[in-house]
């Protein structure tokens, strides 16, 4: 049986006066009906970038996908035409984005939206669709939903507004769901309420989850495979417990290492330096000027994903030193 996603080498490019932005270089990975896939790293890693180019959402000019295929369900999405991306979009693969006050239209009330999306992809009727609004807004958790059909974005609390979003984004039952860092805005009691919600979703639909985040304790609790990214590359990739519990590459260590805990008494730590410049990215490999276990071999050959347990894989050229380096450090902590 084919995946259900597959992205293979997918290169994104932006042209703009300052030269050239290498958005995305060359990732790849797949992906089964069901699965639920974070995308890790620090903003402008490529990751939104990386999805949108999937779903031919990057604006061109100045963006440009110059390599790669995306396969859904075994059809190249690259080679569709916008016709037929426009029946995959909403209806197979659907987006919750990071700022609901930017997604929703100010001037339409809440139950027209929804019901808009189920009469483009469903062919219901007004009616028909405003009752089944009712019904999504329900299941996602809003009370008095009857009620609040007819209110307005702004009369909707940050939390309601994504709630939203989301009762959009399923209303048409997709088998792919992408979450562009929907918690971000949220206080923390609210982010744990939306990711609960989308977990429980994804559990009672069936529908696979690309998770976008720079917060690594988000994935945790949501997701079942990791890609960490890195100017525009995916630098380690696996399955989340895992990577949680050996990351291999210095990259993904560092993020590890800078996540606050209330049960460690260890200092909180940073990654000293900061993300290259994309539309000059250094020779070698890009987390080299950051590293402290780059090596001569790091500055003239980017490193590829290596197998280092299992499906769990990660570019670096060092990976038996910083094995060893780790191994050490926990030896003397003991």
């Amino acid at each position: 049986m084919d995946p259900l996603l597959e992205v293979q080498n997918l290169e994104v490019r932006f042209y703009t006066k300052d030269g050239e932005v290498q958005a995305v270089n060359g990732i790849s990975y797949s992906m089964e009906q069901g699965d639920t896939l974070g995308l890790v790293g620090e903003s402008g890693c490529g990751k939104s970038v990386s999805t949108m180019a999937m779903l031919r959402l990057i604006p061109e000019p100045p963006g440009k996908i110059t390599g790669g295929r995306v396969l859904f369900e075994g059809r190249d999405l690259l080679k569709m035409k916008l016709s037929q991306m426009h029946e995959i979009r909403g209806s197979q693969v659907a987006v919750i984005f990071q700022d609901p006050m930017v997604s929703l239209n100010p001037v339409m009330t809440i139950g027209s939206q929804i019901a808009e999306s189920m009469q483009v992809n469903l062919g219901l009727d007004k009616q028909q669709a405003l009752s089944q609004a009712i019904e999504l807004l329900e299941y996602v958790g809003i009370p008095n939903a009857a009620d609040r059909i007819r209110d307005y974005p702004h009369q909707f609390s940050g939390g309601m507004r994504q709630r939203a979003m989301i009762a959009i984004a399923i209303s048409c039952q997709p088998k792919l769901l992408i979450a562009d860092e929907p918690t971000t805005a949220l206080d923390v009691t609210i982010q744990a309420q939306i990711v609960d919600l989308v977990k429980r979703l994804q559990q009672e639909m069936g529908m696979a989850v690309i998770w976008i985040t720079h917060d690594l304790g988000v994935i945790a609790r949501l997701a079942k495979w990791v890609n960490v990214m890195y100017a525009g590359y995916i630098v380690e990739t696996g399955p989340i417990k895992r990577i949680f519990k050996d990351p291999a590459h210095p990259y993904t260590i560092g993020l590890l290492r800078s996540l606050p805990s209330v049960t460690s008494d260890q200092d909180l730590h940073y990654i000293e330096g900061a993300p290259p410049d994309m539309i000059c990215l250094p020779s070698g490999c890009p987390f080299r000027p950051r590293c402290a276990y780059c090596t001569e071999r790091c500055a003239s050959e980017r490193p590829v994903l290596v197998q280092v347990e299992g499906a769990h894989q990660a570019a670096c050229w060092n990976l038996d030193r910083v094995r060893e380096e780790r191994t050490m450090q926990a030896e003397k902590a003991q």
